[in-house]
């Protein structure tokens, strides 16, 4: 298939999803709240396509994708009391890290859940049963990751979004392949400005 019938193939709901995606992963990278309606618009638009693309765990989690951009947009924000709650500002929600055995429950559960979840769409045509429940079920507690600040969240992302890219390419769907090639490369960016305000965090902490 060459570049032009490619682009011809891309459907409207297609571009759309995948530019609000991007602004959402843009703006997380900056720590700027914005992120969060812009997660919901993608997440909308997202199901809809995935639905048509049989790929039916991506679909269940883009519901989970709105309800985690509603807790997002609360957890970065606060309340001021001095109005009664009627303005409200950035919260100061630190970068934080988890200890090691939050890591294993989280690996191994998602793990474990992806493989139950994949034996049962085995018996129906989704596409990609056991990687596309590993994808999910992994972008479930990434996505918490993400709203609480957790550093490490990058690292899981790294893994999710190229198992991702395969599975997007191999479906059809060229501009969400091509996304997550840019989604690797802002996973890695995203980590790096992070780390470095985990760092100065940190720095100021014990100063």
């Amino acid at each position: 298939m060459d570049v032009a019938e490619v682009f011809r193939s891309m459907s409207p709901l297609e571009v759309s999803s995948v530019a609000f995606s991007l602004a959402y992963l843009l703006l997380a990278v900056q720590q700027n709240i914005l992120c969060w309606p812009a997660a919901l618009i993608g997440t909308l638009l997202s199901l809809a396509l995935f639905v048509d693309a049989r790929l039916y765990p991506e679909s269940a989690l883009q519901l989970f994708y709105a309800a985690m951009a509603v807790y997002g947009w609360r957890q970065w924000r606060r309340r001021d009391p001095a109005t009664d709650g009627a303005s409200i500002e950035p919260a100061e929600l630190a970068v934080s890290v988890w200890p090691a055995r939050y890591h294993v429950l989280a690996i191994g559960g998602s793990l474990l859940a992806a493989g139950l979840l994949g034996t049962l769409l085995r018996k129906t045509n989704a596409a990609f049963p056991y990687l596309d429940s590993f994808t999910s079920v992994g972008a479930v507690i990434t996505t918490y990751m993400v709203a609480r600040k957790i550093l490490e969240n990058w690292v899981y992302w790294l893994v999710i979004d190229a198992i991702s890219l395969y599975i997007y390419w191999a479906r059809e769907l060229y501009l969400y392949a091509g996304l997550f090639v840019i989604y690797l490369v802002l996973v890695v960016v995203g980590f790096l400005r992070w780390h470095r305000d985990w760092r100065a965090q940190a720095a100021y902490a014990a100063a």
